[in-house]
């Protein structure tokens, strides 16, 4: 989504490195380097749907804690409608946060437990000044309940232990539709949900995509679930994007192996429905993948290795 002044993408990232230390000091065994380049741009001229995709360490939600300014980043840029995160000013700073929205991983931590849900809800109401008077007010969270297929009277008056996983995560997009956003970051918002309501919060956050024009970077470990959502995806291995494009052309031809390695991975109950499978890789967790400054993190085990991926 462009931004109506200045005609900057909505969301900048640029060659973003962010390195975890132990010791404060210059890079040793001790650090960590959860992303190493890494770069994504989402324009503004119509809402998109961006799956960053990549096993546990792959440094996907790192770099949603980065867009979303909770973890500092050691080197690069992540801007803002051309204004760089880390020097908003405290104005900026505001409507950054209103318009770009987390969901995260466990929806339980995101709630106060001693707030009855309605006073959530009313809270945001508030202090955004998104109604004039109380029966507004109202009717905006009554809407706003509706449209992620909740009945009000079911879920206003109880506290979040009261309610399913299910539940408090369609309280948080019912937060999102009050509030509005530019920008939803979703990491692994289905993990710890009924697999029958997955497919309900997925086409959600579709709706919104349509029908509210608000964009979304969905970090997930499934790529069956990315597939689902469509749209386009990058595929992150050891805090590195390995490749990225529209979601029907990655799937369908994948030029690095290492993707072809997470779509022959994805369970199928006939072996010959898997996924324009190749099998050019053998099935190994990230983990168990070579990583050095310049080398490919597939290098040892892919069949197609050059010189240039060393």
């Amino acid at each position: 989504m462009t931004s109506r002044s200045n005609g900057a993408p909505l969301l900048e990232v640029a060659h973003v490195r962010k390195v975890f230390s132990n010791t404060g000091g210059l890079l040793s065994a001790q650090d960590v380097v959860a992303l190493d380049d890494v770069s994504l741009m989402l324009q503004g001229d119509e809402a998109k749907l961006l799956t960053i995709v990549g096993e546990s360490g792959s440094g996907k939600s790192t770099l949603a804690r980065c867009i979303l300014g909770l973890t500092p980043i050691t080197e690069g840029s992540i801007r803002y409608r051309g204004q760089e995160i880390s020097q908003m000013n405290r104005t900026a700073l505001h409507e950054y946060r209103r318009a770009v929205q987390p969901v995260f991983q466990d929806p339980y931590a995101t709630y106060n437990p001693f707030y009855r849900i309605d006073r959530v809800l009313n809270m945001i109401v508030r202090k955004f000044k998104l109604a004039s008077s109380t029966s507004e007010a109202t009717k905006l969270i009554d809407e706003a309940l509706r449209a992620v297929d909740l009945r009000p009277h079911d879920v206003l008056g109880r506290y979040p232990h009261q309610l399913s996983g299910g539940e408090r995560q369609r309280i948080m997009l019912a937060r999102i539709y009050l509030m509005k956003p530019r920008l939803i970051i979703a990491d692994e918002p289905i993990s710890m949900i009924d697999a029958a309501l997955r497919a309900l919060f997925l086409n959600i956050l579709i709706d919104f995509r349509d029908e509210l024009g608000i964009s979304c970077i969905f970090i997930t470990h499934n790529l069956a679930t990315a597939y689902y959502l469509g749209g386009e995806i990058m595929v992150m291995c050891r805090g590195r994007s390995i490749e990225e494009g529209a979601m029907d052309s990655v799937v369908k031809e994948p030029s690095h192996p290492y993707t072809q390695l997470l779509i022959d991975s994805v369970p199928s109950q006939d072996p010959r429905n898997r996924w324009n499978s190749k099998r050019t890789t053998n099935a190994v967790e990230a983990s168990e993948l070579n990583f050095s400054a310049n080398a490919c993190v597939i290098v040892e085990r892919c069949p197609h290795v050059m010189d240039i991926c060393r």
